[in-house]
């Protein structure tokens, strides 16, 4: 196809890139997606492993670990449907009784379903905290609700009307949890259990906003879910419905321009020299590479400049990827654990904030041969694939390199760098070990990824996973809208006002797409409206592979 034949250009294939080119290729915009690495998906995307000698495979997800919502009503449901996508990919609940396992230093706590089992079980768990734990929570409930109800967009002038409508809200919305904490009168303790999971934004309680909590909350507690086949199968879907709509999706394809004429974006040049050209120009990439990389700053006001880098980014983990010659289908409840070795979870944050290694551990485990036990590709019978990771340091001269990957520095064998990897490997490997007492023994296949190999294939600022912070003051209009002060330059991913995740970002490809047509796309969706033709769809069906259908 001519390069002049595209009506859009998005560049980056993770689930926002992938959800806005779905939903403008079949709202009849000529898309073309370009990903720089060699499989579509983003953070979404899984690799696949073969150890002992070729006796058993493992397939790990680099970003898909749960989600929340997936009732037939839920967000991602519906988002999938609005493409022709309704019952194409099948969300798999896990234990309803404790999806979420969180493990301190004596102390085991189940999450469940639903806010009144939730409630339940905290209480009883904690009887002396019952008033704190009943005022925390009754204020979360109350921000939810009030959320739903307001009228958006809110300036100065609607303050008064919200005083009256959303008090709860206005009060405790954008504080930090921290400040709820300590209002209810909570102690140590059960503080930890109710921040336990707040590596799922990536920010401590000192900086995370009530509103976040509430919501990252209410998210899981209407059911966790895993999709089945595998985190590929979002992305290889939603690339399917953009080839079978008049789309393109080009992997191994590195963008190094965006193309600027008359003060506009018109298109993207490749490193190739390869240039593309249309109207509008998508970014699903890093949002600092975007505007001071791929645009330049000479196209930006100088107070775009100064806010885009003040913006800080989420911290990066470090994963490690275990195969076991065991298989835990049937021994383990389906759950993940988050695995504690102290209840002062700011203390970990803060050690990073600092360019320290955390001195305890704060770990998140998930086994994904458990949470799908039908899927070999996972893991070969009889046998389970696990990751687990925790929050690290940013900093390059933690792992003692200077330019990093995206600068083309080649780091793989710096002793120390290798060293520290080794490092934390082992420790993580000992954490799980604690925490599902019997696995090291077990072990056939282990490697490690940490920030450095996150910006080597995503080519992030500081190696995260989660685009900027969700913070106090990095949250709601305080986060790029998906339209950007130049012409023809759209954003999408994890770094717009609809946060991160897999939720976020597919709820934010749609509000791109919906700002580059000038229509409420999700409101129509949630009308019944379905885009494009589901008959034209290919994905799915006896031998497909996710993985080669994403490449």
């Amino acid at each position: 196809m001519d390069s002049r034949d595209w009506d859009a250009v998005i560049i980056g294939s993770g689930l926002g890139g992938l959800t806005a080119g779905a939903y403008l290729a079949t709202n009849g915009l000529r898309t073309l997606v370009l990903e720089h690495h060699y499989v579509a998906g983003g953070n979404s995307h899984v690799f696949r492993r073969k150890a002992l000698h070729g006796q058993c495979s493992f397939e790990f997800d680099v970003g898909v670990h749960y989600v929340g919502d997936c009732g037939p009503d839920g967000l991602i449901p519906t988002v999938l449907r609005g493409v022709g996508l309704e019952d194409k990919v099948e969300f798999l609940e896990m234990d309803p009784d404790g999806f979420d396992t969180l493990v301190f230093p004596g102390l085991t706590f189940r999450v469940p379903k639903g806010w009144d089992r939730y409630r339940e079980r905290l209480v009883a768990t904690f009887p002396d905290e019952e008033t704190g734990l009943h005022r925390y929570l009754d204020v979360l409930e109350s921000v939810l609700a009030e959320q739903r109800s307001i009228r958006l967009p809110i300036g100065p002038e609607d303050l008064p009307r919200l005083a009256q409508e959303a008090p709860n809200f206005l009060r405790w919305a954008l504080r930090p949890l921290s400040e709820l904490f300590d209002d209810c009168g909570l102690g140590q303790k059960v503080r930890a259990v109710l921040a336990a999971e707040c590596g799922a934004y990536a920010s401590p309680p000192s900086r995370a906003p009530v509103a976040l909590q509430a919501g990252l909350m209410d998210h899981y507690l209407k059911g966790a879910y895993y999709p089945q086949g595998g985190g590929q199968v979002l992305a290889a879907h939603l690339v399917d419905v953009i080839r079978s709509h008049g789309g393109e999706v080009r992997t191994r394809t590195t963008v190094e321009r965006i193309l600027m004429e008359q003060a506009r974006a018109v298109g993207v040049r490749l490193a190739t020299g390869e240039e593309f050209r249309a109207p509008v120009v998508i970014s699903n990439a890093d949002l600092k590479r975007t505007f001071f990389e791929l645009v330049g700053e000479g196209h930006l006001a100088p107070e775009t400049v100064a806010r885009l880098k003040q913006y800080r980014m989420s911290l990066p983990i470090f994963v490690v990827y275990l195969g076991l010659d065991i298989d835990l289908r049937e021994r383990l409840p389906n759950t993940n654990y988050w695995y504690y070795t102290s209840f002062d979870i700011e203390g970990m944050y803060q050690d990073c904030y600092a360019g320290r290694v955390p001195s305890e551990l704060g770990l998140f485990i998930t086994l994904g041969s458990v949470k799908d036990p039908h899927t070999s590709a996972i893991a070969s019978k009889g046998y389970t694939s696990l990751e687990v990771m925790m929050w690290v340091p940013p900093d390059y001269r933690v792992w003692s390199i200077g330019e990093g990957p995206a600068s083309g520095e080649r780091y793989h064998q710096k002793k120390d760098y290798r060293s520290l990897k080794e490092q934390l490997l082992d420790t993580l490997i000992e954490g799980v070990e604690q925490a599902i007492p019997g696995i090291k023994e077990h072990i056939v296949w282990k490697e490690a990824a940490t920030p450095i190999t996150q910006e080597r294939y995503t080519l992030s600022t500081g190696g995260t996973s989660y685009g900027i912070e969700l913070a106090t003051d990095q949250i709601g209009p305080n986060r790029p809208s998906p339209k950007t002060e130049i012409e023809g330059l759209y954003l999408a991913g994890a770094s717009t006002l609809f946060g991160h995740g897999i939720v976020g970002s597919m709820r934010g490809g749609v509000g791109c797409a919906s700002v580059v047509l000038g229509r409420d796309l999700m409101a129509e969706v949630e009308g019944g409206q379905v885009f494009g033709d589901p008959s034209k769809l290919t994905a799915g069906g006896p031998g497909w592979d996710p993985w080669e259908a994403s490449r």
